[in-house]
């Protein structure tokens, strides 16, 4: 039986949804998204403010409560939206955002440049430099972009330069303090 499942999704003030055939639709102050989930595998129903989740079978229990997650991010995503921060450490590492481009001082020989895809939006934060958030509705593809980003220069033990999640813990290592 699955916990997550069992809750009926909330539909917050000015959103509305509605279920056709397979396919959920969710419109929001944000934007509007939609999800297609399989009809044979659970039923999904709009009741009374709320969006019920239930299984059709006993082989259908894994997709009730992914269904139901996917359901409650898509709702919360066009009424609030999805924030990810992203902290670069080291010297000379710096974030620059242009247009629709995210251009990263990483160290490397060249700056590296990034295409922000469709629905997502980079800003520089007003206080630190050395912070970068990444927002929209879809909150897969938010971490997905903040996931990409993360992959160009992972933090490394030693001095902790590369990027990382604001109030991610990197683990330290000494380094070389066992030479006599």
């Amino acid at each position: 039986m699955s916990r997550i499942g069992k809750v009926p999704v909330v539909i917050a003030e000015k959103t509305e949804a509605k279920v056709q055939e397979n396919t959920v639709t969710v419109k929001g102050s944000l934007g509007e998204l939609s999800f297609s989930f399989r009809p044979e595998a659970v039923k999904v129903e709009v009741v009374e403010g709320s969006i019920v989740v239930t299984p059709q079978n006993e082989e259908s229990h894994a997709l009730w409560g992914t269904t139901r997650a996917v359901i409650q991010n898509m709702v919360t995503g066009v009424s609030e939206g999805f924030k990810k921060s992203l902290e670069i450490n080291g010297v000379g590492y710096k974030f620059e955002v242009q247009g629709q481009k995210l251009i990263l001082s990483i160290g490397y020989s060249h700056k590296v440049e990034m295409q922000v895809p469709e629905g997502i939006k980079v800003a520089m934060d007003e206080k630190a430099k050395n912070i970068i958030h990444v927002s929209g509705i879809d909150k897969q593809r938010v971490g997905q972009f903040a996931s990409k980003i993360k992959a160009k220069k992972k933090p490394e033990p030693y001095k902790g330069k590369g990027i990382k999640y604001v109030g991610e813990h990197i683990r330290r290592k000494a380094g070389k303090s066992g030479a006599k």
